[in-house]
């Protein structure tokens, strides 16, 4: 009856820590996919050539052990790296990226906004935004749809605060209208009064 290998067989004794339970994880795997298939009538009448002594064959069963789980530790790597760009931003592809420079309102802020295709009929906007300062009680800032040369009052896509302009916001939008040819968008503040579309802190660079 073949005993399966355990993993202390398979490697060195100073393998500890994430290391190991790295390798004891892949080792599981390997176990759980079974052995081989069996060899071939041709192969099994290859030649031999002598003994090999027992010491220097667990020698190269460790080496070949530990060639085979770093393959699968660097393939399972891959793998979870292509899944986490494949479904940056769901998965509707490539974004239109529009970076924002500060007006003279917000001098030394900046912003980039990434517009991902349309799902469902709605538009996912990811904004990057720092050095925008802190605004008064039930003030916010607002991601206004630009269309035409000028601002639309209907086309607020979001709105956030700020609590620290030192530190960089990372939000995510979602706008219900659908995309137009020359459609660009603009950050803005609470105008006099609280009148909006309020004044435009934040507007694209080419602008």
């Amino acid at each position: 009856m073949n005993r399966e290998p355990k993993l202390d067989e398979l490697i060195d004794a100073e393998t500890t820590g994430a290391e190991r339970q790295r390798l004891q994880h892949v080792h599981d795997l390997l176990l759980q996919a079974g052995p081989p298939p069996e060899l071939t009538p041709q192969l099994r009448k290859a030649p031999t050539f002598g003994v090999v002594p027992l010491q220097l064959k667990r020698r190269v069963v460790k080496r070949r052990a530990l060639v085979l789980l770093a393959a699968a530790i660097a393939v399972a790597a891959v793998f979870a790296a292509g899944y986490g760009v494949g479904n940056r931003g769901g998965s509707n592809g490539s974004a239109r990226t529009l970076a924002l420079q500060g007006t003279k309102l917000a001098r030394h802020a900046q912003a980039t906004l990434e517009v991902w295709r349309p799902a469902h009929g709605n538009v996912p906007m990811t904004l990057q935004v720092e050095g925008l300062r802190k605004l008064p009680p039930r003030s916010y800032y607002d991601v206004y749809l630009v269309r035409d040369g000028r601002v639309q009052p209907w086309g607020v896509c979001g709105s956030f605060r700020v609590r620290d302009s030192s530190r960089v916001l990372t939000l995510n939008f979602t706008s219900p209208y659908p995309l137009q040819k020359g459609d660009s968008w603009v950050v803005t503040r609470p105008g006099p009064g609280g009148t909006e579309p309020g004044r435009t802190v934040l507007r694209p660079v080419s602008a």
